[in-house]
């Protein structure tokens, strides 16, 4: 009997760990960008902020701008909610759903600090941190929306907003010694 629910234990950890596991396409967009911890866990190092923090193009001070841009932007409840459609529903006017609203006081607080951000940063660094640092958008792609056809071009007019947003924003926050 033991023996049994220790295969059954066994069997269910390994259909587990198989299906947490990232697809070999995600492995290689990552390239060397994996990191995995001693508990097994994989952590993605590949978005935007982290590979230009990893590969020098950006100082720990940028870095940590980004981090906190990041941080005001998901608290204030702007990353969207993962939700599917409820079918049975009736679809009636939801006064209570405040819709685009605070739900929070802390949703307040992060709102109001992002928006300090998205004013320092201007128009067009705050389009550039959205959708790289907090959508995690390759830059090259941010660039095109941007206007640049040339992928080279695309991405590297990107990464200098980038970079310029990041600047504004430690000043704005003290972060750094200039």
């Amino acid at each position: 009997m033991k023996a049994r629910e220790g295969r059954n234990s066994i069997e269910r950890r390994e259909a587990v760990e198989r299906r947490a596991l990232p697809t070999p396409e995600r492995l290689r967009r990552a390239g060397a960008e994996v990191e995995r911890g001693h508990s097994g866990q994989m952590t993605m190092r590949d978005a935007p902020l982290e590979r230009a923090f990893a590969r020098n193009a950006i100082t720990a001070e940028q870095y940590s701008a980004g981090q906190k841009y990041r941080h005001h932007w998901y608290h204030a409840g702007l990353a969207g909610y993962l939700e599917s459609v409820d079918l049975n529903r009736v679809f009636a006017i939801d006064l209570g759903a405040y819709t685009g609203m605070a739900k929070t006081e802390n949703q307040v607080f992060h709102r109001q600090r992002y928006r300090e951000a998205v004013q320092a940063a201007g128009k067009i660094g705050s389009h550039v941190l959205e959708w790289a640092v907090c959508r995690e958008i390759p830059l090259e792609q941010v660039g095109v929306a941007l206007g640049w056809s040339s992928r080279a071009q695309a991405r590297a007019a990107a990464h200098e907003r980038m970079k310029a947003a990041l600047d504004a924003l430690c000043q704005l926050w003290g972060i750094g010694g200039g």
